[in-house]
């Protein structure tokens, strides 16, 4: 049985989240096993591929009303996507929180959580950690 299925979830409508894939990387395995576990654990789950520029995530995210972004970068080019997709929710006024995972260099860890990411997650995190700081940062959202 999956234990991620059974923890308690918010009351009212379900969380929502984007999983986004920004810039040229192409692999997405990650993204999608990450998809997978939120949407056992009872979050609808808005995933949009491949190759998606910022101001794509972003508008994803705010024509779906959702409370949390998860970046899968595995190109190196973390700081920039990040960076851009915050700069932008933040011009779209958008309570929106981010997640970051992948190849992340743990020098640029402190750089993300500057920027405001609400968490980090390099190769080998446990679904279990995304999936609570996931329902955490989306009860960030509902409590302003």
């Amino acid at each position: 049985m999956n234990t991620l299925v059974n923890q308690p979830q918010p009351h009212g409508p379900p969380l929502r989240v984007v999983i986004a894939k920004p810039g040229l990387d192409g692999h997405d395995r990650g993204a999608k096993v990450v998809a997978r576990a939120l949407r056992d654990a009872g979050y609808e789950v808005i995933y949009t591929g491949l190759h998606q520029t910022p101001a794509q995530i972003v508008a994803a995210a705010i024509q779906e009303d959702v409370s949390v972004v998860g970046l899968s970068v595995l190109s190196g080019a973390h700081l920039t996507a990040t960076r851009d997709v915050i700069t932008l929710l933040a011009k779209a006024a958008a309570d929106v929180r981010v997640i970051v995972g992948g190849i992340i260099p743990a020098t640029d860890i402190p750089v993300l959580r500057a920027m405001g990411v609400q968490a980090v997650f390099t190769p080998g995190a446990d679904l279990a950690s995304i999936v609570e700081a996931v329902r955490q940062a989306g009860t960030e959202t509902e409590r302003l």
